[in-house]
Formats: C-alpha cells, structure tokens, sequence
C-alpha cells in the first residue's frame, strides 16, 4: 500500500472540494414554469346527500259528495292562485243563492226606507232595529249558501303546477278524495342531515352546491336558509334545508341530490396543487429566489389546509406574491439556478405555456 504524507492528502481533499463548489456554480440554469402565491376565496367543504321538496305543496281534495261536472286543468298543467280546477254539481245551490241574494235585497230596500222615516220621526225605532235584523239575517243566509257553492268548487290555494288528475267527469267525489297535487316549484327545498360536529360551522346563508345524476353535471346554487333546531339522537346529525332557484323547471321534488356545503369562508393564499413536493408527511415547494442576483429554487417546507380542484390552500411557510415551481421541479435540485420560461395563472393550457401549442 503506498503512503502518503498528511499534507498531501489534505491538498487532495481541498482540491476536490474545490472542484465540487466549481461545478455547482457551473450548473446551467433550469427551465421551470412558476404560479404565483395569490389570494382567493376558500371554504371548508362538507359532502352530505338530500332529498328535493317543492316550496309549496297540498293535496287537493273535495269537502263534499258530489258528482263532477266539468274538469278545468290537464296533467302536469300551470296554474295561476284562485283558478277554478273542478266544478261539481252544483244547480241546487245556484237556485238558493238567488233566493237569497233577492231576499237580501228586498231586507237592505226596507232598511232604507225605514232608516229614512225612523230619521223623520214617523217610524218607532223599534221597527227600525226589526228591519235591520231582517237585514243582517238575510246577509247570513247569503254568505252561507255562497259557502256552500264555493264548497262545490275547487280552486288552486297559490300558483303552480299540478300533477296526474285522479278524476273524471261523471265520478262522484267524496270528502278526503284527492283530486290532484299542487306544487310550487319556482324555487326548491332541498333537506340533507350535517353531523352534529359541523352545528357551529353552519348558518343562514352558506352557500352550497347540489348535483343529480339524473341531470347529468349541472350544479344547482343555493344557500342555506334555516337548521332544525333538533339533533337526531339515532345518527347523532342536525337536519338543514337549503333553498334552491327552479327557474328552467328542471328540479322536480323526491329528487336525491349530492350537496357540497361551503363553510367556513375566508381570503386565503392559494398556490396550484402542481407545485406540491410531498415527502412523508409533510409538504414542500420550490421557491424561486432571485436575492442573490441569480434566480435559484430554493426548497421551502410548508403547511397546507384544504384543498380544491387545482388549488391548495397553504397555512404557513409562504407570502403573497412568492413564485413556486408548477412544472419542471423533478429536474431541479435545490439551490440550482434556474430560466422562468411562463408564468402559470392557472387558466393557459399547458401546451400553450410550454410553446407547443398547434
């Protein structure tokens, strides 16, 4: 084995290390494409499924037995409030309003008139108060018999559309028949149960964001508008309705809906998801630093919160307006210089970022 003197072996160990530092310095700087640390809107998302109600809705029925005589709606027909929607028989009636209403009359002409001589001094005011009682009992007999004949028919109590008629002319109804369903439908009640856990999280007026399979990939916007005020002790969950806007009449009640409720809403700085580096648990970026003179990527460990497609918010480890490596980060090692050739603003394709867009 050949020996070396201690000061030779020290000139090889400097002149290596020396050769090292050299050929770092000489690294060609990396091409990268950078984002920048922005501010954004974030919420916390909770998932949870629900079921549609329509705003209003009843069940007509008949409050008497009679024969139907004419049928004013169609199935799945829109009707104003106050429509008429069934008639039934109702000549009886008709002939006993009239009756009335003459007898009415005939009360309010003597009332008048006794009114006038009782004004005079040539009636006794005990005939007058007489004749106002005809009066007043003859208005009595009227409203009822009107009763009686609105009771023959059936109107729309708000407007709406109705469901399949379970009639037809000629059938004869009975109380408690129902006749049709009224739905209110211009804006939607959606009901979806929240863990008690997320009770002090959730508000009037969170927003959330409904989906149906059955409506292909449209979201539906709405916001939370009231909480039970009872927790299920069963599922240990709180009921909480939203209120959604029907306007194109595609919601339809019983309809199951996957919900995304918002909350927890703040301004909080975002980066795009590419430029995450994990290593174990933990999460790192590539910081473009540039106070030397010379840009270089600098490895930078961070905390994140919550996530979204494409964006990640971060709780710590970065400032507004930092530069972080999106792509080229697996080429670059930490503290090599690098080129920012494009400027990631999340919504440039990356072909295009890239130069090789057709």
């Amino acid at each position: 084995m050949p020996s070396f003197h201690r000061g030779t072996l020290v000139w090889f160990m400097a002149l290596a290390t020396a050769g090292g530092v050299a050929a770092a310095q000489a690294q060609p700087a990396q091409p990268v494409i950078v984002g920048e640390v922005i501010e954004s809107r974030f919420t916390d998302r909770l998932e949870a499924l629900g079921t549609l109600r329509a705003n209003e809705t009843v069940q007509l029925t008949a409050t008497v037995t009679e024969t139907v005589t004419a049928l004013h709606f169609d199935d799945g027909a829109t009707v104003d409030a106050g429509q008429i929607l069934v008639e039934m028989t109702s000549a009886e009636e008709h002939a006993l309003l009239e009756e009335a209403r003459s007898q009415a009359d005939e009360a309010e002409r003597q009332l008048n008139r006794f009114q006038a001589l009782a004004d005079n001094g040539t009636a006794p005011r005990i005939v007058l108060d007489e004749r106002r009682r005809d009066y007043e009992t003859a208005m009595a007999r009227l409203r009822a018999v009107e009763s009686r004949l609105q009771d023959r028919l059936i109107t729309a109590p708000f407007a709406g559309s109705v469901g399949l008629r379970n009639i037809s002319v000629g059938a004869l109804v009975e109380p408690g028949d129902v006749v049709t369903t009224l739905h209110d439908t211009s804006v939607m009640k959606l009901d979806f149960p929240v863990p008690a856990t997320f009770l002090t999280a959730i508000a009037p007026g969170l927003p959330i964001e409904a989906r149906s399979r059955a409506l292909g990939d449209r979201v539906f916007p709405g916001t939370v508008s009231s909480i039970d005020t009872a927790i299920d002790t069963t599922t240990r969950s709180v009921m909480v309705r939203a209120i959604l806007p029907n306007p194109d009449g595609l919601l339809r009640p019983g309809l199951l809906m996957a919900v995304d409720l918002h909350k927890n809403p703040r301004d909080a700085l975002v980066i795009a998801e590419e430029a995450l580096i994990p290593i174990g648990r933990d999460a790192f970026v590539l910081v473009v630093d540039a106070s030397n003179g010379e840009p270089a990527a600098v490895r930078r460990q961070i905390e994140i919160g919550a996530r979204r497609p494409g964006q990640v918010e971060i709780v710590s480890g970065l400032s507004l307006g930092d530069l972080v490596v999106t792509h080229g980060a697996i080429r670059v090692r930490p503290g090599q210089p690098v080129s920012i050739t494009a400027i990631d603003d999340g919504e440039t394709p990356l072909p295009a970022l890239l130069g090789t867009d057709a």
